[in-house]
């Protein structure tokens, strides 16, 4: 089945969209099933989008991170996204628990989910999974003032954003941002390579460290990934001069 690149606008509308449908259906609104306990190890999903309005709110994830005695918990996520807020305080909660916090990426980690990811003690992804960082974003309504201030104040979430990048990866400002700039969407290998991650696991149990044989395939897939960045990229100058021929009048 071939992969829809989406935004992160799309992939949080879709988020909604499919939990509005659950629920007119008589269906429970958030897919993440309750946290499991197994002697010394307990497991915490966010199989949903992040948030209080239709997804997993941080006062929810807290609380049951609380109630875990377990020496070591696996948080798993498939998640667009969301708040970055609520994912900062679901990030720092993890950050602060006593127990050994392993992350495991099963499908999507975008947007807010990978700043949860982050609050893990190490992130294993699977070798399909994909992780996907990207500029803040926010509705602002008001005047050119209200505009300025709005753009001010989503600069700042994005430096918090880039420090935890940066940190994790060791990566340049400049990198960091380039690829926050672009919305970037890295494969397992990539995400590998970069740094994000720790491991791939692959189906066959075998897990994937930063060998030279990973490194390896992390560049060729990351020279795949360049190049659809750059046709994306010519792709979106295109429409944007052909949305300006139309405002001038051609």
């Amino acid at each position: 089945m071939p992969f829809e690149r989406k935004t992160a606008r799309e992939l949080y509308a879709d988020a909604e969209k499919k939990a509005k449908q659950r629920v007119s259906e008589g269906k429970p609104l958030l897919l993440s099933p309750k946290a499991e306990t197994n002697g010394d190890e307990a497991t915490l999903y966010v199989y949903d989008a992040i948030g209080a309005w239709f997804g997993i709110a941080a006062a929810d994830f807290v609380q049951a991170l609380a109630d875990i005695k377990a020496k070591t918990i696996h948080l798993r996520i498939d998640s667009p996204g969301g708040s970055v807020f609520e994912a900062e305080a679901m990030q720092t909660a993890l950050q602060q628990h006593p127990s050994n916090v392993v992350v495991h990426i099963d499908g999507l980690a975008a947007s807010a989910a990978t700043t949860l990811a982050l609050g893990g003690n190490e992130i294993e992804i699977s070798d399909g999974g994909v992780f996907m960082i990207h500029n803040a974003w926010n509705i602002a309504i008001g005047n050119k003032d209200d505009m300025r201030e709005a753009a001010a104040f989503l600069e700042k979430i994005d430096t918090n954003i880039a420090a935890d990048y940066q940190r994790k990866t060791g990566a340049s400002p400049e990198q960091i941002k380039e690829w926050m700039d672009a919305e970037t969407y890295f494969s397992a290998a990539e995400a590998l390579e970069h740094g994000f991650v720790d491991r791939i696991y692959t189906p066959d149990g075998a897990e994937e460290g930063n060998d030279e044989d990973s490194q390896a395939k992390a560049k060729a897939a990351q020279a795949r990934a360049d190049a659809d960045m750059q046709a994306l990229a010519a792709a979106r100058a295109a429409r944007l001069r052909a949305v300006r021929l139309v405002e001038v009048g051609f």
